[in-house]
């Protein structure tokens, strides 16, 4: 049974090495690439991004009936009916793929092997094409299949929604490998939750009480004399109030990034360096909120479908407790269950019926909770995993022995609990700002934020790097 399993191993080596040879690869750079040179190829791979965002597909002559990835535009910073349709969902979700076969060591690789660590990143990438190919065929053909000029051009839509990924993946690919700063899915999806944030300020086109702008609009308002009209509006449009919720979820955010429980570790090469290992209150970041959004999205997905097919004029008894829509303008339910695990999106409609938007808030929260556990385990996050990783960085915690058990029974005191109190506390957050309708969606922000502070990290570490480059060299070897 050893033998087979490994000859399996080998077997899948051999195969992923093979197959890499063929795939264009973005080459790393010869010589140290200086700080304002990595901003300056973050931002071209930015700027090509966003221009991609700008293209319509050649082809489409009409608009979907549906929006089938409304729910993650925010989370694959993309845009419907362009070239970014896709946007960066094939790679999120081959990367997902890949970090829980990683972590349930369906995979059993050792990443302390440079090897091994580029036969991951290799399988990562087969994975990623595997899957744009996948999706992209699936969305070109059953979406866009009835809105195109004629039914050769089906093959051109498809062709154009698997390159774009492709290139999108080659753009991500060229911030990881150092050219840029951090990665290009971070990039893209923090310039889109900001896009989205400076639209509902700034934007000035028109809407059907005035710009859609908060700060045209209020403009608009003091002059026509109706100040107060700018506090709140109908039909989901930017406000003042919308304005002054989103600072505030953007405070507390900050301010839950920073609660943490720091445990002091020892190096065990270098005799007196000693640091802290730092529990966040939210350890699994937003993972569980993207699982717990994709999980939703699917469900909304699958209710379009059965009502489009089953039940176009609500008049099905049984389809009617999944899902009911309005003929007349079908995005979003208006009845049945599903009706009441989306969000409301905006006060006034929360107002006008305040139990779906409790039941959206305990269920986002209890499934983000549940997501939360299960990523913990599945995502090599568990008192386990963290003993075992600190130990492999040759680091040990004063006052304990340095084996794995001893580690991981201190951890484990903190990681369940922190867990799920981070789990509610960023479901809530989550849910609540959809509900009030935040610039830029309560997920978007959650996402700009970790964003931002990672490249804040990152930045401190770019410039310790070129001020104190011994310290910076004991710190990448710890």
């Amino acid at each position: 049974m050893k033998n087979t399993m490994q000859s399996d191993e080998s077997t899948f080596r051999r195969i992923i090495k093979a197959i890499s040879r063929y795939i264009p690869q973005v080459e790393k750079p010869k010589k140290k690439i200086t700080l304002n040179e990595k901003f300056v190829w973050s931002g071209i791979a930015l700027f090509a991004y966003l221009i991609m965002g700008q293209i319509p597909l050649y082809g489409v002559t009409n608009d979907p009936k549906f929006d089938f990835l409304a729910f993650a535009r925010v989370i694959f910073a993309a845009q419907q009916g362009t070239l970014l349709e896709l946007g960066i969902g094939p790679i999120v979700t081959a990367g997902l793929l890949m970090q829980l076969l990683k972590g349930s060591e369906l995979i059993k690789l050792n990443f302390k092997n440079a090897d091994d660590r580029s036969l991951f990143t290799s399988a990562t990438k087969i994975v990623t094409i595997v899957v744009i190919v996948a999706e992209g065929s699936l969305y070109g053909t059953s979406v866009y299949g009835h809105l195109v000029a004629r039914p050769e051009y089906i093959a051109i839509v498809v062709t154009q929604l698997v390159s774009a990924s492709l290139i999108v993946m080659l753009l991500d690919e060229l911030v990881q490998k150092g050219w840029g700063l951090g990665s290009g899915i971070s990039l893209f999806i923090m310039a889109g939750v900001a896009q989205g944030i400076l639209w509902s300020i700034f934007s000035p086109v028109p809407a059907q009480d005035g710009p859609v702008g908060v700060i045209p609009f209020t403009i608009d308002s003091i002059a026509n004399g109706h100040f107060g009209d700018a506090f709140f509006r109908s039909g989901q449009l930017p406000s003042i109030f919308g304005l002054i919720v989103t600072a505030l979820v953007l405070l507390i955010l900050v301010y839950v990034q920073g609660i943490h429980i720091d445990i002091p570790i020892v190096s065990t090469k270098y005799r007196g360096f000693t640091a802290v290992y730092p529990i966040k209150l939210l350890y699994t970041s937003n993972i569980p909120v993207i699982l717990s959004s994709a999980l939703l999205a699917n469900a909304v997905f699958m209710g379009q479908m059965l009502w489009a097919n089953y039940n176009p004029q609500n008049d099905n008894a049984v389809f009617n407790y999944i899902a009911q829509y309005d003929p007349s303008n079908p995005r979003s339910p208006t009845g049945g269950l599903l009706y009441y695990v989306t969000s409301p999106n905006s006060l006034d409609t929360a107002s006008q019926d305040p139990l779906r938007a409790v039941v959206y808030i305990l269920f986002m929260t209890t499934i983000v909770t549940l997501f939360g556990k299960l990523w913990v385990e599945l995502g090599g996050l568990s008192p386990k995993s963290a003993a075992k990783n600190l130990l492999d960085a040759d680091v040990q915690v004063p006052g304990f022995r340095r084996s794995e058990s001893s580690v991981e029974v201190l951890l484990a005191k903190y990681i369940p609990s922190v867990t799920i109190v981070g789990g509610i506390v960023i479901g809530l957050l989550a849910s609540a700002s959809n509900v009030l309708n935040v610039f830029g969606s309560g997920i978007g922000i959650l996402l700009m934020v970790d964003i931002l502070v990672n490249y804040y990290n990152l930045l401190i570490k770019e410039q310790v790097d070129v001020h104190m480059p011994k310290l910076a060299a004991l710190l990448g070897r710890k």
